[in-house]
């Protein structure tokens, strides 16, 4: 017994050493232990707060078709799923945990009406707190293809399949990069595909833009107002943008082209920056320092030296699942085609948001508002045929049937969401219909025999 005694007092001993005799250095570094020990501690307790969290909003595939299903959790998606659980259609949100375009932003968003020092991230989860507020329910997924051949809607996801009688599309489109050194490491530190976001950040700086089509002369046009010098880089010695936008750039003059080059390699610098994690304190960020651009008919290459750079070579709108099922816009590819004013596409019932049929803007809140546009439109398609609450309807219809008031009333088949359709389909299978009743018959007949034991024990 001693020895055991005496073999867990030396285990306990060399698991921390004696305070008494240890010295200042080993005080510190004991401190420092305890205090990484407690930090790992509180993550790994916040982490099972967020799971927690998933897990409670979380969809649960039910008996019944869902009345708006939103593909997408960005802004367009997340302002659709406000304004639709508000409207009390209890939305379901599609969207892998990861992703977005705001999502990805890690510097401040500057350009928001409303919110001050957030980076995107931030920005994206209260949008998703205040959807959570007002009942909206999240599935975790990629969607793979979307089913219009029947009604309900059927949306494929990797695992499960949803019926709904609306689709939201707020997917977003991707910016296409370079893929050379030093873009991804120095995206957030000078590296964007957005001029009109990020531009001011490099007020009286050099900053280079890369590509030849509208949308790089847009950003070069746009830099030019508050940058000292704009640098297009473009690999022909031509422009493909409109004769217009070409001819305001090649004029101004605090923009300058250098032709027939491509970017192999984005260089950063450590800079020392005030706030850090201490009040008063200084962090080390490394930002762009330098661009090396090779001659596509020489080989040679050349360093520029500026403050940022602009990737302007165009966007890839996340909508290929729907290929064959709505419309794209002739005019940009890829995006989906709606008739304006309203957010409709080709096919009803399925709505597009966001930069998914946004071309041109492709700006948060501008997304935002068509998400927002996006949940009224379904709000007022799902008034329009009298798609309401079907669980709430039907539980309603047994109860009533049970109770005998629809006694000798002519069954009109009240349920089928999509009778008045032109036969578009059915709103709800007939086991379902079996099921719920057996439910609801159980749940009344249980009512009455407590409401017997309670009287006998009166």
């Amino acid at each position: 017994s001693s020895s055991s005694s005496s073999s867990s007092s030396s285990s306990a001993a060399a698991a921390s050493p004696n305070l008494h005799l240890a010295t200042k250095e080993d005080l510190l570094a004991e401190i420092e232990r305890r205090l990484e020990a407690e930090m790992e501690a509180a993550e790994e307790d916040e982490t099972d707060d967020d799971d927690d969290e998933m897990t409670k909003h979380a969809w649960v595939k039910g008996d019944f078709p869902e009345r708006v299903t939103i593909i997408g959790a960005g802004p367009a998606g997340l302002s659709a799923a406000i304004y639709a659980a508000r409207a009390g259609l209890t939305p379901v949100v599609v969207a892998p945990p990861l992703g977005g375009q705001l999502q990805g932003k890690g510097v401040d968003v500057e350009n928001y009406p409303g919110l001050a020092n957030m980076t995107g991230p931030g920005v994206v989860n209260n949008m998703r707190e205040q959807a959570i507020q007002f009942g909206t329910k999240f599935q975790s997924e990629e969607v793979l293809s979307v089913d219009t051949s029947k009604r309900p809607i059927l949306v494929q996801t990797n695992t499960t399949s949803i019926e709904t009688h609306t689709v939201i599309v707020a997917t977003g489109a991707d910016s296409k990069w370079l893929g050379v050194k030093g873009e991804w490491e120095l995206r957030g530190g000078g590296v964007s595909s957005c001029a009109t976001c990020d531009g001011f950040l490099f007020k009286d700086e050099h900053v280079v833009v890369v590509g030849g089509g509208d949308t790089a002369m847009e950003d070069a046009l746009v830099l030019a107002r508050t940058s000292k010098l704009v640098t297009v880089v473009h690999r022909r010695d031509t422009f493909r943008a409109s004769k217009t936008m070409a001819e305001r750039v090649l004029n101004h003059p605090d923009i300058r082209v250098v032709w027939n080059a491509t970017v192999k390699e984005i260089n950063g610098a450590e800079i020392s920056v005030e706030g850090g994690e201490d009040e008063g304190g200084v962090e080390t960020r490394t930002v762009v320092s330098n661009v090396v651009i090779t001659d596509v008919n020489s080989g040679a290459d050349t360093t520029l030296d500026c403050a940022a750079v602009f990737v302007a070579i165009g966007h890839s709108p996340n909508t290929k699942f729907l290929e064959g099922v709505v419309d794209y816009n002739p005019e940009h590819k890829g995006y989906l085609l709606t008739s304006p004013p309203s957010t409709s596409t080709s096919v009803d019932g399925i709505f597009a948001a966001g930069d998914s049929a946004d071309a041109i803007y492709r700006q948060a809140i501008t997304s935002a508002g068509s998400g927002a546009a996006a949940a009224l439109d379904a709000e007022r398609f799902l008034s329009e045929r009298g798609l309401g609450n079907e669980e709430a309807e039907f539980q309603a219809e047994l109860l009533r049937e049970m109770m005998g008031e629809s006694e000798g009333k002519e069954e009109e088949g009240g349920y089928n969401a999509y009778a008045d359709s032109a036969n578009a389909g059915r709103g709800r299978k007939e086991s379902s219909k079996v099921e719920k009743k057996e439910k609801v018959e159980e749940k009344v007949e249980k009512k009455i025999e407590d409401d017997e034991n309670e009287h006998i024990e009166l």
